[in-house]
């Protein structure tokens, strides 16, 4: 009898390992930032239970850092927020193990003003708002430098900062705030560049920039991954649905034009 009991409990203790594993390979869990770009997911996630029955849960977060906290311990499985600077920037100080699963979109930065409506009404000495991340600072700052607003030490610098400005002939005072908080510290600067992330939401429009970043960034957004899950099934399943007709229509009506689709090369390449 207890040597049927045994293997009875191991036999569970089997069925129930690969019945885990069975549900792991089904269920995902996704790292987003609070907004639009969730929405976005969420039609991602319908399409890929629809056509894979693939269960994708989403992980709203409203800052930049922890999803990437949350990716490395296990907590995700994959995270959709971030471009390849910023995620190489957090690998070179934190690191991570992470790697590229797909590509989903480019959100162009812009420059917003409640003050001025044009560059030139912009005034020497006035105060600009930048975003505090390491790569979307510099990002800001290499936009100002191509327009011949300041001059930087190396435009190739994709961690700039104001340290780096050597030559700021309109004498900018530069703020750098949490990405979040830019839209909410606007009225009281002359100009803040905001990620669209968070200009969307605050009902500010590419259209309205005063600069803005065109269609060719290299900013694409990624679906980061822990190294060695890129080629998992569950996650190629997500990028496949992410990558569809129906999540670019659904951006295109959030976004207005202002979100670029990033795989587009990506499949004539593979043609």
């Amino acid at each position: 009898m207890r040597s049927i009991l045994i293997g009875g409990l191991a036999a569970s203790a089997l069925a129930l390992a690969i019945g885990q594993a069975n549900a792991d390979e089904h269920g995902i869990k996704v790292g987003t930032v609070a907004g639009p770009e969730t929405d976005v997911m969420q039609v991602a996630a319908d399409v890929a239970e629809r056509e894979y029955g693939l269960d994708v849960e989403i992980v709203e977060f409203t800052d930049y850092v922890t999803p990437n906290a949350a990716l490395a311990d296990g907590s995700l499985d994959a995270n959709a927020y971030q471009h390849e600077p910023y995620m190489q920037s957090m690998i070179d100080d934190r690191g991570y193990d992470f790697a590229i699963a797909g590509r989903t979109f480019v959100y162009p930065i812009g420059a917003y003003s409640e003050k001025f409506d044009s560059i030139d009404a912009l005034p020497d000495g006035a105060t600009i708002a930048l975003p505090n991340d390491p790569t979307n600072e510099g990002r800001s700052l290499i936009l100002m430098h191509e327009l011949g607003l300041i001059t930087l030490d190396d435009p190739a610098n994709l961690e700039a900062t104001p340290l780096n400005v050597v030559e700021n002939p309109h004498d900018f005072d530069f703020r750098e705030i949490e990405a979040a908080q830019l839209p909410r510290v606007l009225p009281d600067v002359d100009m803040a560049f905001i990620n669209n992330t968070f200009a969307q939401p605050a009902g500010l429009s590419l259209d309205d920039a005063l600069i803005k970043e065109g269609p060719d960034s290299p900013y694409v957004n990624l679906i980061a991954v822990r190294a060695g899950d890129e080629d998992r099934e569950a996650i190629q399943q997500l990028v496949d649905a992410y990558q569809s007709d129906e999540v670019a229509a659904k951006a295109e009506e959030l976004f207005d034009g202002a979100a670029v689709p990033g795989w587009i090369d990506e499949a004539e390449q593979a043609e």
